[in-house]
Protein backbone atom coordinates (compact mmCIF):
# COMPACT_ATOMS: atom_id res chain seq x y z
CA UNK A 1 0.00 0.00 0.00
CA UNK A 2 1.22 3.57 -1.29
CA UNK A 3 2.05 5.58 1.64
CA UNK A 4 4.55 8.39 3.35
CA UNK A 5 6.04 7.67 6.97
CA UNK A 6 7.47 10.19 8.41
CA UNK A 7 9.24 8.86 10.96
CA UNK A 8 11.17 10.12 14.18
CA UNK A 9 14.38 7.98 14.83
CA UNK A 10 15.64 9.96 18.01
CA UNK A 11 19.18 11.63 18.90
CA UNK A 12 21.45 9.00 17.32
CA UNK A 13 21.64 5.98 19.17
CA UNK A 14 19.73 3.04 18.61
CA UNK A 15 19.09 2.00 22.25
CA UNK A 16 16.41 5.70 21.70
CA UNK A 17 14.67 4.18 18.46
CA UNK A 18 10.77 2.86 19.35
CA UNK A 19 9.55 -0.09 18.32
CA UNK A 20 7.25 1.35 16.29
CA UNK A 21 10.21 3.23 14.00
CA UNK A 22 12.01 -0.43 13.62
CA UNK A 23 8.82 -2.08 13.01
CA UNK A 24 7.83 0.55 10.39
CA UNK A 25 11.12 0.63 8.83
CA UNK A 26 11.68 -3.00 8.15
CA UNK A 27 8.23 -2.51 6.35
CA UNK A 28 8.55 -0.24 3.69
CA UNK A 29 9.97 -0.75 0.25
CA UNK A 30 11.73 2.80 0.07
CA UNK A 31 14.37 4.46 3.07
CA UNK A 32 14.98 7.73 2.76
CA UNK A 33 17.52 9.79 5.22
CA UNK A 34 20.72 11.08 6.22
CA UNK A 35 23.65 8.85 6.52
CA UNK A 36 23.78 8.81 10.00
CA UNK A 37 20.48 7.94 10.15
CA UNK A 38 20.39 4.95 7.72
CA UNK A 39 23.21 3.57 9.70
CA UNK A 40 21.04 2.66 12.32
CA UNK A 41 19.15 0.08 9.84
CA UNK A 42 21.98 -1.36 8.45
CA UNK A 43 20.02 -4.55 8.20
CA UNK A 44 17.12 -3.30 6.79
CA UNK A 45 16.17 -5.01 3.00
CA UNK A 46 14.67 -2.37 1.53
CA UNK A 47 15.79 0.36 -1.03
CA UNK A 48 17.87 3.04 1.12
CA UNK A 49 18.44 6.74 -0.44
CA UNK A 50 20.99 8.77 1.32
CA UNK A 51 19.41 12.48 1.54
CA UNK A 52 21.64 15.60 -0.06
CA UNK A 53 21.99 18.01 3.22
CA UNK A 54 22.76 20.68 0.80
CA UNK A 55 19.55 19.75 -1.02
CA UNK A 56 16.87 17.91 0.74
CA UNK A 57 13.77 19.44 -0.89
CA UNK A 58 15.15 17.57 -3.10
CA UNK A 59 15.23 14.26 -1.24
CA UNK A 60 11.48 15.12 0.04
CA UNK A 61 10.36 15.42 -3.44
CA UNK A 62 11.97 12.17 -4.25
CA UNK A 63 10.28 10.37 -1.42
CA UNK A 64 7.08 11.86 -3.03
CA UNK A 65 7.26 10.69 -6.37
CA UNK A 66 8.08 6.81 -5.03
CA UNK A 67 5.15 6.93 -2.75
CA UNK A 68 2.76 8.55 -6.23
CA UNK A 69 4.05 5.42 -7.78
CA UNK A 70 2.29 3.27 -5.21
CA UNK A 71 5.38 2.49 -3.14
CA UNK A 72 5.25 2.42 0.72
CA UNK A 73 8.33 5.28 1.41
CA UNK A 74 9.82 6.26 5.03
CA UNK A 75 11.61 9.43 5.41
CA UNK A 76 13.49 9.52 8.74
CA UNK A 77 13.59 12.34 10.95
CA UNK A 78 16.41 12.92 13.65
CA UNK A 79 14.83 13.25 16.92
CA UNK A 80 11.04 13.79 16.37
CA UNK A 81 9.79 15.05 13.30
CA UNK A 82 7.51 17.84 14.62
CA UNK A 83 10.28 19.68 16.84
CA UNK A 84 12.75 21.14 14.29
CA UNK A 85 12.31 18.00 12.16
CA UNK A 86 11.65 17.88 8.96
CA UNK A 87 7.66 17.32 9.17
CA UNK A 88 6.43 20.95 8.39
CA UNK A 89 8.71 21.03 4.50
CA UNK A 90 7.92 17.95 3.81
CA UNK A 91 3.63 18.34 4.30
CA UNK A 92 4.24 21.45 2.34
CA UNK A 93 5.54 19.24 -0.67
CA UNK A 94 2.76 16.10 0.31
CA UNK A 95 -0.19 17.43 -0.71
CA UNK A 96 -3.09 14.78 -0.35
CA UNK A 97 -0.71 12.14 0.20
CA UNK A 98 -1.56 9.51 2.69
CA UNK A 99 1.23 10.45 5.74
CA UNK A 100 1.77 9.02 8.90
CA UNK A 101 3.91 10.76 11.34
CA UNK A 102 5.51 8.07 13.92
CA UNK A 103 6.74 10.67 16.55
CA UNK A 104 10.36 9.98 18.23
CA UNK A 105 12.43 11.12 21.55
CA UNK A 106 14.15 14.66 20.71
CA UNK A 107 17.60 15.74 22.07
CA UNK A 108 15.57 18.15 24.18
CA UNK A 109 13.43 15.81 25.70
CA UNK A 110 16.62 13.78 26.62
CA UNK A 111 18.38 17.38 27.92
CA UNK A 112 15.74 17.50 29.49
CA UNK A 113 16.80 13.95 31.05
CA UNK A 114 19.81 14.41 31.72
CA UNK A 115 19.90 17.52 33.45
CA UNK A 116 16.72 16.88 35.44
CA UNK A 117 14.42 19.53 34.17
CA UNK A 118 10.61 19.66 33.69
CA UNK A 119 10.86 20.43 30.06
CA UNK A 120 7.22 21.15 30.51
CA UNK A 121 8.39 24.47 32.39
CA UNK A 122 10.75 25.19 30.31
CA UNK A 123 11.40 27.61 27.27
CA UNK A 124 11.99 25.56 23.84
CA UNK A 125 13.62 27.78 21.07
CA UNK A 126 15.45 26.23 17.82
CA UNK A 127 17.50 28.32 15.90
CA UNK A 128 17.89 25.47 13.23
CA UNK A 129 17.73 27.11 9.74
CA UNK A 130 16.93 30.48 11.15
CA UNK A 131 20.44 31.91 12.78
CA UNK A 132 20.26 33.87 16.55
CA UNK A 133 17.72 36.04 16.77
CA UNK A 134 15.81 38.76 19.05
CA UNK A 135 13.62 35.27 19.92
CA UNK A 136 16.32 34.31 22.11
CA UNK A 137 16.23 37.33 24.20
CA UNK A 138 12.49 37.35 24.56
CA UNK A 139 12.67 33.79 25.77
CA UNK A 140 15.14 34.68 28.45
CA UNK A 141 12.64 37.72 29.95
CA UNK A 142 11.24 34.81 32.52
CA UNK A 143 12.87 32.85 35.57
CA UNK A 144 12.69 29.48 33.21
CA UNK A 145 15.74 27.56 31.65
CA UNK A 146 15.68 27.99 28.24
CA UNK A 147 16.56 25.13 26.21
CA UNK A 148 18.02 25.89 22.65
CA UNK A 149 19.01 23.91 19.78
CA UNK A 150 21.57 25.93 17.72
CA UNK A 151 22.12 26.09 14.33
CA UNK A 152 25.31 24.60 14.28
CA UNK A 153 27.67 27.08 16.60
CA UNK A 154 27.42 27.42 20.53
CA UNK A 155 29.91 29.94 20.33
CA UNK A 156 28.12 32.23 17.87
CA UNK A 157 24.54 31.43 20.14
CA UNK A 158 26.64 32.72 23.27
CA UNK A 159 28.18 35.90 21.49
CA UNK A 160 25.33 37.18 20.67
CA UNK A 161 23.88 36.76 24.23
CA UNK A 162 27.47 38.89 25.24
CA UNK A 163 26.67 41.37 23.20
CA UNK A 164 23.18 42.11 23.99
CA UNK A 165 24.33 42.33 27.85
CA UNK A 166 23.54 39.27 29.24
CA UNK A 167 25.06 38.38 32.19
CA UNK A 168 28.74 36.94 31.22
CA UNK A 169 28.68 34.93 34.50
CA UNK A 170 25.54 33.63 33.72
CA UNK A 171 25.03 29.85 33.84
CA UNK A 172 24.67 27.64 31.07
CA UNK A 173 25.21 23.86 30.25
CA UNK A 174 25.89 21.90 27.00
CA UNK A 175 24.95 18.91 26.08
CA UNK A 176 26.55 17.12 23.44
CA UNK A 177 26.28 14.24 21.05
CA UNK A 178 23.45 13.19 23.26
CA UNK A 179 23.09 9.22 23.05
CA UNK A 180 26.51 8.21 21.45
CA UNK A 181 28.92 6.81 23.75
CA UNK A 182 31.19 10.37 23.53
CA UNK A 183 28.41 12.28 25.37
CA UNK A 184 29.18 15.32 27.32
CA UNK A 185 27.77 17.12 29.53
CA UNK A 186 29.18 20.79 30.36
CA UNK A 187 28.25 23.28 33.01
CA UNK A 188 30.13 26.50 32.81
CA UNK A 189 29.35 30.34 32.03
CA UNK A 190 28.34 32.01 29.35
CA UNK A 191 31.52 33.74 29.18
CA UNK A 192 33.57 30.41 29.11
CA UNK A 193 31.96 28.86 26.18
CA UNK A 194 33.76 30.96 24.06
CA UNK A 195 36.91 29.38 25.43
CA UNK A 196 35.84 25.32 24.67
CA UNK A 197 34.96 23.63 21.13
CA UNK A 198 32.06 21.89 20.82
CA UNK A 199 30.14 19.36 18.18
CA UNK A 200 27.60 20.60 15.85
CA UNK A 201 25.42 17.94 17.72
CA UNK A 202 24.26 19.75 20.56
CA UNK A 203 21.65 21.21 22.89
CA UNK A 204 22.49 24.50 25.17
CA UNK A 205 20.50 25.08 28.26
CA UNK A 206 20.65 28.57 29.87
CA UNK A 207 19.91 28.95 33.08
Amino acid sequence: MSKLFVVGIGPGSEDYLTFKAKKIVDSVEVLIGSRRALELFSETTGEKIELDPKNMEKGFGHAISEVRKGKSVALLSTGDPGFSGILKPVLDLSGNLDVEVVPGISSIQLCAAKLEISWDEANLVTLHGKGVSSQLLEALENDKPTMVLPNFNVKEVAEFLLDNSIDPQREVAICERLSYPDERMVKTTLLDVLNENFSYMCVMVIF
